[in-house]
């Protein structure tokens, strides 16, 4: 079997209606069971060196879980088969991968055990490239939320650009090259806008650029579900084995990433709001406190 055929034929099984099939092949399921089994082997090793961190680990071990739950719906459940022909799933399986399994990961810290995982050469390889300037400045660039909030903006418009959409659907290295780009891009934006232990003053920020990120992506989808045209004429060839019209589908498709994407962008947004408001009220406790053992101290 040729590198063309392997990836058109992980495209094309049980894509054609209801009794569409689990899509077990190797360039999707190899990547899924390496990165399981490096997060779990690094977990181990954390574990056993360090009892205390077990709790800590556990909790970020059970959101890893449930973002590779949600990757695996995306991308070996009949969703992703029947995305193949019909959009609205193509659209829930985008959603999985850039508004669910993303945050999910990126919550579950998954960069310690991972390299954890690997050999001692490899960890010190990668320490030894953490210190190469070029690579510091590229990474110090991306991470940033302006330029992750805009390149998971482009990846997220330039892939439904008809003519490319359509192209990623009949070639299959294109198809994963526009599934990694969501994701990678995804990985990105949740990095540089969920708090860490050093980052909880950058909560104003991220709940501007989660604001923004809902705002377009919600008036693409609101596109979708007003066009009186189909954008996709290939992706909804098989929406009428359930009951749906070509442009039905692309509406449906239009509200996924419209609402439900939406309100995931807009409540991790309430919620780092939340999270800033209670900062910005310890800040003042402290100013005031401050100020009152000042006057204490002066008093006579």
């Amino acid at each position: 079997m040729s590198f063309d055929s392997l990836f058109s034929t992980s495209l094309c099984y049980g894509a054609l209606g209801p009794e569409a099939g689990w899509t077990f092949m190797v360039p999707i399921v190899f990547p899924l069971v390496a990165f399981a089994s490096l997060y779990i082997v690094g977990t181990v090793r954390i574990w056993r060196r360090s009892r205390r961190a077990r709790l800590l680990r556990f909790r970020k071990a059970l959101l890893f879980v449930c973002g590779w739950v949600a990757l695996v719906a995306a991308l070996v459940s009949p969703i992703h088969a029947l995305g193949e022909r019909l959009f609205s799933a193509h659209m829930i399986e985008h959603e999985l991968l850039m508004a669910v399994a993303a945050p999910l990961v990126i919550a579950s810290c998954p960069a310690a055990p991972m390299i954890w995982a690997l050999p001692m050469r490899l960890r010190q390889a990668l320490r030894a490239a953490g210190h190469i300037r070029v690579l510091g400045t590229i990474w110090t660039c991306v991470s940033r939320p302006v330029a992750a909030t805009i390149l998971h903006g482009v990846a997220i418009w330039a892939w439904h650009v008809p003519a490319l959409f359509e192209a990623a659907l009949q070639q299959g290295p294109l198809h994963y090259a526009q599934h990694a780009s969501f994701f990678g891009t995804g990985l990105l934006f949740w990095r540089a806008l969920l708090p860490g232990p050093s980052r909880g003053d950058a909560c104003g920020s991220a709940v501007m650029h989660l604001f923004l990120t809902s705002l377009h992506t919600g008036l693409l989808g609101a596109l979708l579900v007003v066009s009186p045209r189909l954008w996709y004429p290939e992706n909804a060839i098989g929406s009428s084995l359930w009951g749906l019209a070509p442009l039905e589908d692309q509406q449906l498709a239009g509200l996924v990433m419209w609402i439900p994407a939406g309100l995931i962008y807009g409540g991790a947004a309430l919620f780092l709001a939340g999270l800033w408001i209670r900062a910005s009220a310890r800040v003042q406790l402290r100013v005031i406190d401050l100020g009152a053992g000042i006057s204490t101290d002066v008093s006579p």
